[in-house]
């Protein structure tokens, strides 16, 4: 019962943001501060727990904005907003360089470590049935026995660029596949658990950590060596000289802007220690498949199950007040 009443009200409080301890801490965070909300899960749940922490340990007022890898950096380049990008995929995001080397954005952290796995994937179900298809060349032969598609990112992922340079280098739909541009990570998602629940093939982008990739058993395909300068121009869609390079293991960070980490140390801090691993991560996101949670509802299962995990990232000050939630 007990965890029942905490989770209760810190649910409450994800959804209104209203507390007496916000009012009384709102001197030490004035104005309102914007946050994204990536489009995929493990991103939203960083921005969940991350909300909550700054409104009910900091009194802040933050607001969450909807965005994705590439309109979010062109935004701080346009705008100077948002203010913190929680979920940072800097492999295949040229705009990152660019905006850290001009000092419009900081680094604060790895926000997951020890970072993230990127690939294309077939069902491994598929892949011990057909293990030439582990390969390339394998691929490349045989289309049909993958039914003959390549699963690609949404628009605005920096993978939906870097993807379409190993298709260019591959001349890939010249050897029989169909490109489908998923309009979403929720359709890229219920494309793998659909094909997998039917023992059907599934050839595409993936990543983890994801509650996919925890859930169902895949098969990363060989794209050969890591090859910088290849994957570097893969990345950049005005870049013609595309190679074959696999995904090396991505750093995911959160940056925040240069002014922002000057207006506000105290919540730079704080997001400079936000950072999971990959394993808790992946527990995270499987309770969240699980149950059929919200972002706000898994937010709520990490603060009242590793509270050992976030009590450390937070200040003195911020920690008394969030006891009055979450112990």
């Amino acid at each position: 019962m007990k965890t029942k009443m905490m989770k209760t009200a810190a649910c409450a409080a994800l959804a209104t943001g209203l507390t007496a301890g916000t009012a009384m801490a709102q001197d030490a965070c004035t104005g309102e501060i914007v946050i994204t909300e990536m489009n995929w899960a493990s991103a939203a749940v960083v921005t969940g727990v991350a909300s909550f922490l700054m409104e009910q340990g900091y009194g802040c007022n933050v607001k969450k904005i909807p965005s994705s890898t590439t309109p979010s950096l062109a935004s701080v380049s346009e705008t100077g907003k948002p203010d913190i990008v929680t979920e940072l995929w800097i492999n295949g995001t040229p705009a990152y360089e660019e905006l850290s080397e001009a000092g419009t954005i900081t680094t604060l952290t790895d926000v997951l470590t020890p970072g993230g796995v990127e690939g294309w994937w077939i069902p491994t179900y598929l892949a011990e049935e057909h293990p030439e298809l582990t390969t390339i060349e394998g691929l490349l032969a045989n289309p049909e026995l993958v039914g003959g598609l390549f699963n690609q990112c949404p628009e605005g992922w920096g993978c939906k660029n870097t993807n379409a340079g190993i298709i260019r280098a591959l001349d890939l739909e010249s050897h029989g596949f169909e490109v489908f541009q998923h309009g979403s990570g929720e359709t890229m998602a219920t494309s793998i658990a659909s094909a997998v629940e039917d023992g059907k093939p599934w050839l595409g982008y993936y990543w983890g950590p994801t509650s996919v990739l925890g859930k169902y058993d895949m098969t990363k395909v060989d794209l050969g060596p890591y090859n910088e300068e290849a994957h570097l121009c893969n990345a950049d869609p005005d870049c013609l000289d595309v190679g074959m390079s696999s995904y090396p293991v991505g750093p995911v960070k959160t940056v925040v802007t240069t002014d922002f980490e000057e207006k506000y140390p105290e919540i730079s801090e704080l997001m400079s220690n936000v950072t999971f691993t990959v394993d808790q991560m992946n527990d995270i996101l499987a309770w969240q498949e699980e149950n059929k949670a919200s972002n706000d509802e898994t937010a709520v299962y990490f603060l009242t199950n590793y509270s050992d995990v976030w009590s450390e990232w937070v200040n003195d000050a911020a920690r008394e007040k969030l006891a009055a939630f979450i112990q």
